[in-house]
């Protein structure tokens, strides 16, 4: 059931969308994080920030952005692009990525995180709220975003490799993107959450199984979905709604 005050017609205020949660009192939320939590794509800044800065070889830079022009052109899918941006890290050892994945999100996206989300969170936590990030992004990245939010690392479900002897290899553990986000969520947290916060179609599948979806700086795509299903809509104040 949605709380009693959204409007459903237009947009939440702050304040309201605010009360909304924090009067349900949610024992289990989960967010989503790139356009949710921040705007913009951590995933294909990260992609960007390895690839400009020679972290992996020149033969996997000319293949990786040649496969990022085929997936912009619509001829690679989303979890196999998702996917790749992990599995290119091959052979490298993990520790290496994980130190360019910290700098890279003080540098590139902390700044633009969306304070009331980050209020959110760290009100819900102080309610006893357990708090999940769930995301297609690399988990190097989202692990070293979540520390803004006080979430822990064993509380993240991203895009993940096996690493083998310390190293990355390119055998996929998940790709949370989707379908792959509810399926994640059961595997892993194995409860129904009580909230869940997305803001793209890759969220929707994730809304669905949520008992109170909310529908976070919402694309087009998913904002006819929450239009049609009557989620509650909120955009930050740094974003225009459209």
């Amino acid at each position: 059931m949605n709380p009693e005050n959204a409007n459903l017609n237009s947009p939440l205020k702050t304040e309201d969308f605010v009360r909304s949660v924090l009067q349900l009192r949610p024992q289990l939320a989960v967010f989503d994080c790139d356009g949710t939590l921040w705007p913009g794509d951590a995933g294909a800044g990260f992609f960007e920030w390895e690839l400009s800065r020679g972290v992996v070889s020149d033969e996997i830079v000319r293949w990786a952005r040649a496969r990022y022009a085929d997936y912009l052109a619509g001829k690679v899918s989303e979890d196999d692009m998702c996917a790749e941006m992990v599995t290119m890290n091959r052979g490298l050892p993990e520790a290496e990525v994980e130190r360019q994945a910290a700098p890279f999100f003080e540098a590139e996206i902390a700044r633009d995180i969306f304070p009331e989300m980050k209020a959110l969170v760290l009100d819900l936590q102080a309610l006893g709220c357990e708090i999940w990030a769930v995301s297609s992004t690399s988990e190097w990245v989202i692990r070293a975003g979540m520390k803004a939010f006080g979430i822990p690392p064993n509380r993240v479900l991203a895009a993940t490799v096996a690493v083998e002897d310390g190293k990355v290899t390119d055998k996929m553990i998940r790709v949370p993107s989707g379908k792959g986000k509810p399926q994640a969520i059961r595997e892993v947290i194995a409860r129904t959450p009580d909230a869940v916060f997305g803001n793209s179609i890759w969220d929707a599948d994730m809304l669905e199984i949520a008992h109170h979806p909310y529908a976070i700086n919402p694309t087009p795509e998913l904002r006819k979905i929450a239009r049609e299903k009557r989620w509650p809509v909120y955009f930050p104040n740094s974003v225009v709604a459209l």
